[in-house]
């Protein structure tokens, strides 16, 4: 109306502060992410360099034990017996690191993958070990998902592994598998997106399990809870399995308890075919 007054308050922030912040954050990221790069190009280089000269060690130290000993004093023998070993530990050291590296530099394709088939090729190859201990799988797995499939079985297989080896003294292992397909509204997890579905697969075990603070430690490279005395191996094969989950933008938690066993969640895209 003619006469009327408005008045206007304009109120200016500056955000040359917050823009600044948001810079360097995304420099320290991009920093970080290069880091990442050169030290798995390290680990992959470094590994396969490390594997001629270990063959030539173990070589050598096959012959002395083969054509010398009967020249060779019993503690020189023993001396070739440790050196044999601990090539033995450096060997599977190395081969986990490859394995761990070819996550990230491998180029396999995406494909529809029937997990319970991958499953049974994964028993097929610790069907050793699997009668060994008696151990016995239930399994309740019937979807597909878009996947690796060689990094599907390898993530199997290390979880699998897994449940044999840290089996209770006495205590033939048993170990569940199910799947499942689960909205993404009901799954209360960081990143995780209400508007699409997840296929859920949990994998129990009725193993010695451990505190529920290393919960997520056990996946960092190089992690052990055990002596190597007690257990065998590099501490490698469960931050490989973490890799591979995140490789496929999933995610992956273990809840565990001191002598109630383990029980692994890896959660994974799902579309409908």
């Amino acid at each position: 109306m003619a006469g009327d007054i408005f008045s206007v308050m304009v109120v200016k922030h500056d955000i040359s502060e917050i823009k600044a912040a948001q810079k360097d954050l995304e420099s320290k990221v991009d920093e970080l992410n290069r880091s990442n790069q050169d030290l798995e190009q390290f680990a992959y280089v470094a590994s396969h360099d490390l594997q001629e000269p270990l063959r030539k060690i173990r070589a050598f130290g096959d012959r002395l034990q083969n054509k010398y000993a009967q020249e060779i004093s019993e503690e020189g023998l023993d001396y070739i017996k440790r050196m044999q070993s601990a090539s033995e530990r450096m060997q599977t050291l190395i081969d986990d690191l490859l394995t761990y590296s070819r996550v990230t530099r491998g180029d396999e394709g995406f494909e529809e993958v029937d997990l319970h088939e991958q499953i049974q090729m994964t028993l097929e190859n610790l069907e050793f070990a699997i009668e060994k201990k008696g151990a016995t799988i239930d399994m309740m797995v019937n979807h597909t998902v878009k996947a690796i499939p060689g990094q599907i079985r390898q993530l199997f297989q290390n979880l699998f592994s897994n449940a044999i080896k840290f089996s209770k003294e006495n205590v033939a292992p048993v170990i569940e598998v199910k799947s499942e397909i689960i909205s993404g509204s009901l799954l209360n997890m960081p990143g995780i997106y209400p508007n699409k579905d997840y296929c859920v697969i949990k994998i129990k075990d009725n193993g010695i399990g451990f505190d529920p603070q290393y919960g997520d430690k056990i996946f960092a490279l190089f992690q052990r809870l055990h002596t190597r005395n007690e257990y065998e191996g590099t501490g490698i094969g469960l931050a490989v399995c973490k890799k591979i989950v995140e490789k496929h933008d999933g995610f992956i938690q273990a809840d565990s308890k001191p002598g109630e066993g383990t029980q692994f969640t890896i959660i994974l895209p799902y579309q409908a075919s």
